[in-house]
């Protein structure tokens, strides 16, 4: 079966699925949700976040959302977390009836404490959802270097159908039914990702690093669970395996964020050398209010927002979490 499939989103991970659909056989369209976004795009097919990478001429590029989601039979939402209520809210009359929606959304809506499907449920009721994730550093992606990435859904036809349009021999496609994991995980890994940038930003070394990344682990497993989501999922390619990425890529946006801050750069000036939106930082604040009251610790996380918004210094963070009473090792 062709699909049409509308990215909304012309960020860099839209941008490459929207390439991976179209080299899949199926049509495909962008949507800009910003005015004046949509004609640089349509001229110059290409990205300054994205070297080497030139989209396709077969995919169009739309600020009108009428047009770019008239017959869409999939849809695909790169929206940033913080914006993607209102963003859908606006042109949810024009998405068909009984669509499905795939999101590639990290993060977690402040106050709301809402996940992307959670969101995406609200403004589009009835209609099956799915979470797409992994290790994608996307401009490996571009490069069609080999990935893997998971769909989650409720759903097995659905997420089988989103492993059908986005399977390339260079990039697996993975199904798992629990796509409340699968998100958190996506979700969570930036949070610590930060961490694990300040750690780099105060030259601690690796071993610090990786002692960051097993016990951010331990805390996302827990937040997870007591969420409802299912441990193994962490241990897989949305878990464990997006947060090795993220915090080890020097592309890492989160991380490369959270160094700026450990080198002693303000949250202000570090968001403003960034041309991205940096998802784990809003992240945090949901995260920190999702563990309060789930009752799950998450010292690593309440670390974060002590720097980013407390005004910590990132070296008196690190001394704190150091500082803890150290017991049996647990994960979860």
């Amino acid at each position: 079966m062709t699909e049409r499939v509308i990215i909304a989103g012309d960020g860099q991970m839209g941008l490459v699925l929207a390439a991976v659909a179209h080299a899949s056989g199926h049509e495909a369209r962008i949507w800009c949700p910003l005015p004046g976004a949509a004609a640089p795009l349509q001229a110059s097919r290409t990205c300054a976040r994205l070297a080497d990478f030139t989209l396709p001429t077969a995919v169009t590029v739309t600020e009108d959302a009428r047009i770019a989601l008239d017959g869409a039979t999939l849809i695909v939402s790169a929206i940033p977390a913080q914006f993607a209520g209102p963003t859908w809210s606006r042109i949810a009359a024009h998405v068909p009836r009984g669509v499905g929606v795939v999101t590639v959304t990290k993060g977690v809506e402040v106050g709301s404490m809402r996940r992307p499907t959670e969101v995406l449920r609200d403004a589009l009721p009835q209609r099956p959802m799915a979470v797409l994730s992994g290790p994608t550093i996307a401009h490996e992606l571009a490069l069609q270097k080999p990935a893997v990435m998971v769909a989650g859904s409720e759903d097995a036809a659905f997420a089988q159908r989103v492993q059908g349009v986005f399977s390339r021999p260079w990039l697996r496609i993975y199904t798992s039914d629990d796509p409340l994991g699968v998100e958190l995980a996506g979700a969570a890994k930036n949070v610590i990702a930060l961490a694990a940038g300040m750690v780099d930003g105060l030259a601690l070394g690796f071993n610090a690093k990786s002692a960051l990344l097993a016990r951010g682990l331990a805390e996302i497993v827990r937040l997870g669970t007591a969420s409802g989501a299912r441990a193994e999922t962490f241990f897989g390619v949305a878990g464990v395996g997006d947060l090795a990425t993220t915090c080890f890529s020097p592309e890492g946006r989160n991380r490369t964020l959270g160094e700026m801050i450990g080198r002693g750069s303000s949250l202000t000036d570090a968001l403003g050398a960034t041309r991205s939106v940096v998802e784990g930082v809003e992240t945090a604040k949901a995260l920190r209010a999702l563990g309060a009251r789930t009752g799950a610790p998450t010292p690593i996380i309440d670390a974060v927002c002590r720097v980013l918004f407390e005004g910590m210094p990132p070296g008196d963070a690190v001394r704190e979490l150091m500082g803890r009473v150290a017991g049996a090792e647990r994960v979860g």
